[in-house]
């Protein structure tokens, strides 16, 4: 495995745990879904970094033959793209602890909250699809770094009577 997919994959693997963990305030609490969400962000923008040549290639040639395929996955990156900005906007703007560390105070409006909450259950549902779209891959690269040993089978002419016999006595 190359050390770019390693490194993707540990990447994706970690902001996808960051991303249930900080879906999940009521367990963590309010400074730690706040500073690990924006550490998210920075994962996230990392993640982009990576994959910048794939959003590049994809873009120039989205409306060819050759990338229909490819046409959902883009958009709905896109969309979890929107859907991450307007997490963050909104969360800023209802911030219990990030935005006062740093000696600033916004006007309490709910409707932030309300749009926070949306967007997050927005970005659940295509994080689900983005996660799906990628299967293959992810899979594939698991296989790669864990390989799985396949158990030994018995030989073809030994009696399956002798087999259950010596299972019994285990």
């Amino acid at each position: 495995m190359s050390k770019q997919n390693m490194t993707r994959l540990l990447l994706d693997l970690s902001t996808f745990v960051a991303l249930l963990v900080v879906g999940a305030p009521h367990f963590t609490g309010d400074a730690v879904h706040e500073w690990l969400a924006l550490a998210l962000s920075g994962a996230i923008v990392f993640h982009l970094l990576l994959n910048w040549k794939w959003i590049v290639e994809v873009t120039s040639r989205l409306f060819t033959k050759s990338a229909k395929n490819l046409r959902f996955g883009y958009f709905l990156n896109w969309g979890l793209f929107v859907s991450g900005i307007m997490i963050v906007l909104s969360g800023l703007m209802i911030s219990k602890t990030v935005v006062p560390f740093f000696g600033l105070s916004l006007p309490q409006n709910m409707s932030w909250k309300q749009l926070h909450e949306l967007f997050t259950n927005i970005t659940m549902i295509l994080m689900g699809l983005h996660v799906a779209l990628h299967w293959n891959w992810i899979v594939n690269m698991f296989k790669r770094l864990l390989p799985v040993r396949t158990a030994s089978k018995p030989a073809a002419s030994t009696p399956v009577a002798t087999l259950q016999r010596k299972d019994a006595r285990s």
